[in-house]
């Protein structure tokens, strides 16, 4: 709270002095007193023109000049450009601070909402439903669509897929291509948010590639394993087939039964081919390297999808 001004209580100079003669007493000068009427005068004046209006317009112009400057100043020399080395610092700052995932990781994370668990069932001898087989689907369409082994619903007297998110839907094969070991599933109940895979071409691929194989192996899953593309062209017959399948993938990437119909797909998490078989020289059902896959191309046009 400001203080009022003090001033002196001496009175003016003729009755002062008159009374300093009466009393006896020595008179002040009254210095403060006479500048009283200036500084009333300033005061005044300061009054008059703060209520001028032409004076406060002014001094808002002055200032709203001044405000632009500075603003106008500051964008013209702008934040300071990012040079090749601050673009590396960060870079290494990120690389070093974080743990992100691997390219199988990420390629695995982005077809897993596309792949589905494929149950056949049967009957047993005393004539009750059982399961008899599981293998692994992938979805094409958000429509339902799914490919994947005919040998894994040949024999099924029913179908029964369970989606990425846990529920389920009865299925039925709507579609079958026996040369290249391919079945097309209908699903019944489809969710509102189904995702389906992105498919790729393999033509411009080549041995070497990364790839990643997603499925249910031996009912477990789902699963990821990686490998690369070992060689195309590759023709195999399962111990269980009558018949040669030819212009397969080769790959490396662990597979086992189970992952039979599941994706092969790239760094991308794109499907280039549907898992059909490994090959084994011994009476065991084990991964020894070498699994072959059935090109997209050939599974797209079981599904009577156009070719790329």
């Amino acid at each position: 709270m400001r203080k009022p001004a003090l001033y002196s209580p001496a009175r003016r100079a003729g009755s002062s002095q008159a009374d300093a003669r009466s009393t006896g007493e020595v008179a002040v000068e009254p210095v403060a007193a006479a500048a009283v009427p200036r500084l009333r005068r300033w005061r005044q004046a300061g009054a008059r023109a703060a209520s001028s209006p032409r004076v406060m317009w002014s001094a808002m112009a002055l200032l709203a000049a001044l405000l632009a400057a500075s603003v106008w100043q500051a964008g013209a020399l702008g934040p300071k450009a990012l040079t090749q080395k601050d673009i590396d610092a960060a870079v290494l700052r990120t690389l070093t601070t974080q743990n992100l995932p691997s390219r199988a990781a990420r390629a695995a994370e982005k077809i897993r909402p596309a792949v589905v668990r494929v149950m056949s069932y049967g009957k047993n001898s005393e004539g009750k439903e059982v399961e008899q087989g599981v293998g692994t689907g992938v979805v094409i369409t958000d429509k339902g669509v799914i490919l994947t082994n005919l040998h894994v619903v040949q024999t099924a007297m029913s179908i029964k897929v369970v989606y990425a998110d846990g529920s389920e839907s009865p299925a039925t094969v709507s579609g079958a291509q026996p040369q290249n070991d391919l079945a097309v599933l209908q699903a019944q109940i489809i969710p509102d948010d189904l995702i389906s895979a992105t498919m790729r071409s393999t033509n411009d691929l080549v041995p070497g590639e990364d790839v990643v194989a997603v499925g249910f192996p031996f009912g477990i899953g789902p699963s990821v394993s990686s490998g690369v593309i070992s060689g195309f062209g590759r023709a195999f017959k399962s111990p269980e087939g009558v018949q040669e399948i030819g212009n397969l993938i080769q790959f490396d990437a662990a597979a086992n039964p189970g992952n039979s119909g599941g994706p092969l797909v790239t760094m991308d998490g794109e499907v280039i081919g549907i898992v059909t078989g490994i090959l084994n020289p011994t009476s065991h059902r084990t991964f020894v390297g070498i699994g072959f896959a059935v090109p997209i191309e050939s599974a797209a046009s079981a599904a009577g999808l156009p070719p790329f």
